[in-house]
């Protein structure tokens, strides 16, 4: 049976897109720079906030990357500024996170997100009684889709990974919780389609959270 979920945030807790938008549009204008759209920063994000830059930066002309360091310390305070602009949790979320609490099966969050802005969002929409770890990029830990972030988190709850659900809205995720050797849910209504989902090794997919229900009743009494 199932005993952990370990979950990603943007894209699969909370709707953070206006909110990264938002940030790196402000940072390229801070460098005389051209925004980009909601869709590019909607492919652009889930690989960390230097990816995230790099690209907006090589859409907004920069292709050589000449302002890229700028452009970090830049977004870094006007994303830790902003990193809870017009950001909620996606419909059916804290139900289903209650559901899960009350099976007590232990509940974690994995993000690369910055570290101290991935606390930020958890707490200020989910309290801090909801997730027994929360942990975004941090240095010296290799971020998503290295699994040993993922494994971290299973050795600290005492669990095996096979144990584990890890659930994402993305290629990445899917990737780390394949490598990590737990079950991998890729959840539609994030910023990656169902083909994506598909194609990088998704076990299950959900169109709703309600729907994660099914998963822990059925699969985890296999």
């Amino acid at each position: 049976m199932y005993t952990a979920c370990i979950f990603d945030l943007d894209g699969t807790l909370t709707d953070t897109l206006e909110s990264l938008t938002y940030s790196v549009n402000e940072t390229l204008k801070e460098l005389g720079l051209s925004e980009i759209t909601r869709e590019q920063c909607r492919a652009f994000v889930g690989n960390g906030a230097r990816v995230l830059i790099e690209k907006s930066l090589e859409a907004a002309g920069d292709s050589n990357m000449s302002r890229v360091e700028e452009a970090m310390q830049v977004y870094d305070r006007i994303f830790s500024a902003n990193c809870t602009y017009q950001v909620a949790p996606y419909e059916g979320i804290p139900e289903l996170l209650q559901n899960l609490k009350e099976r007590n099966i232990r509940l974690a969050v994995l993000s690369n997100k910055p570290h101290s802005q991935t606390k930020d969002v958890v707490r200020t929409f989910f309290g801090t009684d909801t997730f027994e770890w929360v942990q975004g990029q941090q240095e010296g830990i290799p971020r998503k889709p290295d699994p040993a972030a993922a494994c971290q988190i299973a050795e600290r709850f005492h669990v095996p990974c096979s144990e584990c659900i890890y659930v994402g809205d993305s290629e990445v995720d899917m990737m780390t919780g394949n490598a990590a050797g737990m079950h991998s849910v890729g959840v539609t209504w994030g910023f990656r389609s169902r083909d994506i989902l598909e194609a990088h090794g998704a076990r299950d997919l959900i169109d709703r959270p309600e729907e994660f229900l099914t998963i822990i009743n059925e699969k985890g009494a296999e």
